[in-house]
């Protein structure tokens, strides 16, 4: 099995800064792209960032400039900088990734989500 873990959420001021954590751990050979998407009661979740197993990141429009991707392979393991917030940006975050499992099926996983609450 493969379990992706986020941590990282809570409740800012707008303005202030979050970084979120998520490990990927079990049963895994390889990870392909990992990202984070965000999702409001009533709407589709949505893609905030991706980025890619060299590292190459790709940003939603409406956090660039604001919010950084990156990934610490060794530890399968994917961040979220997330800077001068607002309180737009409230969100249940998840992290995804799509990757290899030791029995060489590939299949994309979710975290469980962790809240980010933005104050003005």
């Amino acid at each position: 099995q493969v379990q992706l873990v986020e941590s990282g959420g809570g409740l800012v001021q707008a303005g202030e800064s979050l970084r979120l954590s998520c490990a990927a751990s079990g049963m895994i050979f390889s990870i392909n792209s990992m990202g984070w998407y965000r999702q409001t009661p009533g709407k589709q979740r949505e893609l905030v960032a991706h980025i890619t197993s060299s590292g190459t990141p790709n940003y939603a429009d409406f956090v660039k400039g604001r919010f950084s991707i990156s990934r610490d392979n060794a530890k399968n393991t994917v961040y979220l900088q997330m800077n001068s917030l607002k309180p737009e940006d409230t969100a249940v975050y998840f992290c995804n990734a799509d990757l290899y499992t030791t029995r060489r099926i590939r299949g994309d996983y979710w975290g469980q989500g962790t809240q980010v609450t933005v104050s003005s």
